[in-house]
């Protein structure tokens, strides 16, 4: 009870900052009740005067509230099918900047996760000079065993920053409940299972060992591209609380001209920045889902370098080949062949029929081949096609939907360093090959070699199997000769207690006539 009269006050305190600071502008008052829609109503007559709109408002509500709703913030910005496409970009704008923690504190935070001092660990360990809601990162010195020094980018978690999500999460899960009660609507939205997402990712998200070995299997799939890289973890001085990996000395994304200064080309930063996510998407099935301008370099050699790999996407094989095929079916305007991938992925109900779904494809697709190169969106195209699809009964798909959106932001990173990208010829050659490699006589021989194998694995296990069964029949047989003696006891028994049962009745019903009879 008192645990519920403080989760109150506190989403009252929410309630009142988003309403302040103009937060409550996203909610759709024609998807509310008429009680919640005067709630609104009253909610929106708080906001303070001179207030931006868009992600400004919201951004600057969730800043307010803290580093837990900041790191909910940028959640929802990889859900645009919660939140809506423009609110999701919005959203991909909110800065995770707080003030750095004592460097004391931080070298405290080192020792307890090693057991050593720093100075045993580290030749130099910088002040912070990244600083976010969950850790701040610190540049340090560490020298091998033969001399050699290398330099370190370290990242260390937060003090108490488990303890404050973890009440500010459940003020969340009481709010989304009062949301379900008020508003049965809003189920639709799905606000507790949001909340249980975001409970399950920044708990995955605040073991620094599950980012350093998602790093370390992107590197390994990438090991032998050679316009992208990966930092390596370095694993003896990583635990939960702390990730050491190589330090990047490279260029930010941030524009055309400090590339152009350190003598790169942008349209080939470009291209490879849209290459190189349909090759983790489509190739490896397991990409970078935040992959804004801070989160990637060019290092001296031109080479893409992406960091920071708290937030990843993986999509299984029937995914990858309705990524490329829908991609590939467009760009050859083949709008048969997009409709059938949806039905062989079981994404749209059988009962649709496929030449309506073809027509309504190539509705998105014809005025695309109308415009510049420049001009077509892949993302676009996508977002279209989602919103197609929902039409003919497809079920929002929550690996499709976080590609879709690390795509918008993809794209929009290639077009800010190369504005006439062609992004369609750009990404065919990474399509055509694995289609050709998948779905051709190579992927046929390998799928055949596949299948084999499993059926060789089968065979060899065939002794195992059978002495596996035949002790399961036997035990079968024991259990059945054991259940037949339990039954025939009981049915002794019952027997038994039938024929007293039945003695005991005639015993009452003669009792009965005698004293009847002695009345007469």
């Amino acid at each position: 009870m008192i645990g519920a009269v403080v989760n109150l006050f506190r989403g009252a305190h929410v309630g009142f900052v988003l309403a302040r600071e103009g937060g409550l502008a996203f909610a759709d008052p024609s998807e509310l009740p008429p009680h919640l829609k005067l709630a609104l109503r009253i909610g929106r007559s708080l906001e303070r005067p001179g207030i931006g709109d868009g992600a400004a408002r919201l951004s600057a509500a969730l800043t307010r509230l803290g580093p837990s709703y900041v790191k909910f913030g940028q959640f929802l910005a990889t859900r645009p099918d919660i939140v809506g496409m423009a609110a999701a970009l919005d959203l991909e704008k909110l800065q995770d900047r707080v003030p750095p923690f004592p460097q004391a504190t931080a070298l405290r935070v080192v020792e307890a996760a090693f057991g050593k001092p720093v100075g045993k660990l580290f030749v130099s360990f910088s002040e912070p000079i990244a600083a976010a809601s969950i850790a701040q990162v610190h540049k340090a010195v560490v020298q091998d065993p033969d001399g050699t020094q290398r330099t370190l980018a370290v990242k260390v978690m937060r003090p108490g920053v488990r303890d404050g999500f973890k009440r500010d999460l459940e003020v969340m899960r009481f709010m989304a409940r009062i949301v379900n009660a008020l508003s049965p609507q809003a189920e639709r939205l799905r606000p507790r299972e949001v909340v249980e997402i975001l409970a399950r990712s920044v708990t995955m998200e605040m073991d620094f060992r599950l980012e350093a070995a998602a790093a370390s299997e992107l590197a390994q799939n990438t090991k032998h591209d050679d316009d992208f890289r990966v930092p390596r973890p370095e694993w003896e001085l990583t635990a939960r609380d702390v990730l050491s990996s190589e330090w990047i000395d490279g260029i930010k994304l941030h524009g055309p001209a400090d590339i152009l200064a350190a003598g790169h080309d942008p349209r080939t930063v470009g291209r490879t920045v849209i290459q190189s996510f349909l090759r983790h998407a489509i190739r490896d099935g397991f990409f970078h889902a935040d992959m804004h301008q801070g989160n990637l370099f060019v290092d001296r050699e031109g080479r893409l370098v992406a960091v920071d790999f708290g937030i990843m996407g993986r999509l299984g094989p029937n995914e990858r080949r309705f990524l490329a095929e829908i991609l590939l079916g467009f760009i050859t305007r083949d709008y048969r062949r997009v409709a059938k991938v949806h039905f062989e992925a079981g994404y749209v109900p059988a009962h649709h029929s496929v030449d309506d779904f073809a027509q309504a494809i190539r509705a998105i697709g014809e005025p695309i081949h109308q415009r510049r190169a420049d001009e077509i969106s892949m993302a676009k195209v996508l977002t279209l096609l989602f919103d197609i699809t929902a039409l003919f009964d497809m079920s929002t798909r929550t690996e499709l939907v976080m590609l879709q959106k690390t795509m918008v932001v993809v794209e929009g990173v290639a077009r800010s360093l190369d504005p006439r990208l062609d992004m369609w010829t750009t990404a065919e050659p990474v399509v055509r090959s694995w289609i050709a490699h998948n779905l051709g006589p190579v992927g046929r021989l390998q799928s055949g070699a596949e299948a084999l194998r499993v059926l060789s694995d089968v065979v060899a296990d065939f002794p195992d199997l059978a002495t596996r069964l035949k002790r399961v029949v036997i035990r079968l047989d024991e259990d059945s000769a054991q259940d037949g003696k339990r039954l025939d006891r009981f049915a002794r028994q019952e027997g038994t207690r039938a024929i007293w049962s039945t003695l005991a009745l005639w015993g009452i019903a003669i009792g009965a006539l005698t004293l009847a009879f002695r009345g007469l």
